[in-house]
């Protein structure tokens, strides 16, 4: 029996980080990865029977799944994106999955909608909360800030200048003219002195440069950094979800108000300390805030992460063997 672990199509312009992040979580319960197997390609594959942990967000090849029988999958932490599942839940997607019930959903969205299909479904919480093996010691902190893609839904000249017709939609939706809504709300909210002594970090890179062992090195790189950070801010839930796992002081900034963003967040977005944001840049923290976040800020994590972290951990280290 072979060991599979999901890689990821690039997009036009860029890749994302999280999805490698999230592959680092599943590929710690691994004795060796003897195949890659793209998330988008999976109804391909014709290789050698593969036990495969079947995690993250699915999918954009919506015309290509299910997947192949050549895969023994395991399903939890699974997100069906609403704007896939009318595609994936065919009479033929929702068989595939009833075969392979109970299915492990890292959001109670997801649950619901297998449940309403007949499928048994549970919340699971995602595997990145398990990633506690890049946890450092206090001792090994440091007085680092990171600042991770905030607010990364908003209008930006990336987006906009995207191609003639996302530059004619970004006109007519009013998006051209926000394009300094990010710094304006970033400044409303943390100070002046964290924002010059922060750290930035993406984990949108540009596609086109990097092997699928870059990629991988680049996100472990990030773990490693964000473990031993002072505090991470961010609008990214696989960065936040794995200082959770590392015990790293971290705050989320929540600005979604897409049902296709915030249905990925169902009982995931209670787990962190938050600063929720308006359209109008007001703002309200669900811990203690006086004012701005400041470089004295100090956040301890709720700790309602273990919960869903340690059977997740069971139910991988059972399918692995």
């Amino acid at each position: 029996m072979k060991h599979g672990l999901l890689t990821y199509e690039e997009g036009k312009k860029s890749y994302n980080v999280g999805d490698y992040v999230q592959s680092l979580a599943a590929k710690q319960f691994l004795p060796k990865v003897d195949e890659f197997l793209n998330r988008e390609e999976l109804g391909d594959y014709t290789g050698d029977l593969a036990k495969l942990i079947m995690n993250g967000w699915f999918t954009h090849n919506i015309h290509n799944w299910v997947p192949s029988e050549k895969i023994d999958p395991l399903f939890v932490s699974f997100h069906m994106n609403s704007t896939a599942a009318p595609f994936m839940l065919t009479e033929k997607g929702i068989a595939y999955l009833k075969k392979y019930q109970p299915i492990g959903c890292r959001d109670k969205y997801t649950a619901q909608i297998l449940q309403e299909k007949g499928i048994d479904a549970y919340f699971t919480g995602c595997l990145t909360l398990t990633l506690d093996n890049y946890k450092v010691d206090d001792s090994q902190r440091n007085d680092e800030i990171y600042i991770v893609d905030p607010f990364y839904n908003y209008p930006n000249t990336e987006k906009l200048f995207f191609s003639y017709k996302s530059l004619i939609r970004g006109v007519l939706k009013g998006d051209a003219f926000q394009l300094n809504k990010l710094q304006k709300h970033l400044k409303k909210i943390v100070s002046k002195e964290v924002l010059e002594k922060a750290n930035y970090v993406t984990q949108v890179l540009p596609s086109g440069i990097h092997s699928e062992e870059e990629k991988f090195a680049y996100a472990e790189d990030c773990l490693k950094k964000y473990a031993k950070a002072k505090l991470v801010i961010t609008s990214r839930i696989h960065c936040a979800l794995p200082c959770l796992a590392m015990g790293t002081p971290v705050i989320f900034l929540n600005a979604f108000n897409t049902f296709v963003d915030t249905c990925r967040f169902d009982g995931i977005l209670e787990l962190f300390n938050r600063v929720d944001v308006a359209d109008d840049g007001s703002f309200k923290a669900n811990f203690d805030l006086p004012d701005k976040i400041t470089l004295d800020t100090m956040v301890t994590n709720l700790g309602l992460h273990h919960k869903l972290a340690e059977p997740l951990k069971e139910k991988c280290k059972d399918f692995i063997g």
